[in-house]
């Protein structure tokens, strides 16, 4: 194994942290396992032997050593914000999409279809094209 890139050092205020959130056992497994991590990175554990001892992944480990020494013991326990792809519909542009299946029918229609609120969307300019699906999601995170 290379040498340690990322030397993680605690006060005995953040071990104590770290232990008490291991022993407590009500946050996620991930940040216990990330709290284990710097336990042992701290205790002065070799990588190899951090991987045997938790199961984990070589990267795991060493990118919970990076976040630790960049950002902190806290910010090395939480997930960092993946990306995602940006709503097409705003929250003022959902509710009024909302009224309108409140509303009554288009003439010829009984009531309101996932595509005829599509094509509606589409027709609003508010999006470049929408799909049925995205509707019924929609809708049904109202109810």
């Amino acid at each position: 194994m290379p040498a340690i890139k990322y030397k993680v050092n605690l006060t005995d205020e953040e071990k104590r942290q770290l232990e008490a959130l291991v022993h407590k056992g009500q946050s996620a497994a991930r940040s216990h396992t990330r709290a284990r991590i710097l336990l042992k990175a701290a205790a002065g554990d070799q990588d190899k032997d951090i991987i045997q001892a938790l199961n984990v992944s070589a990267s795991m480990v060493a990118k919970t050593r990076q976040r630790c020494v960049e950002d902190g013991p806290t910010a090395a326990l939480k997930e960092r914000p993946r990306p995602g792809q940006v709503p097409k519909l705003t929250d003022k542009q959902a509710a009024h999409l909302i009224a309108i299946a409140c509303s009554d029918a288009p003439e010829g229609h009984a009531h309101w279809t996932l595509r005829l609120l599509a094509d509606k969307v589409v027709e609003l300019d508010y999006a470049a094209s929408c799909s049925y699906e995205l509707i019924r999601r929609l809708l049904k995170k109202t109810r």
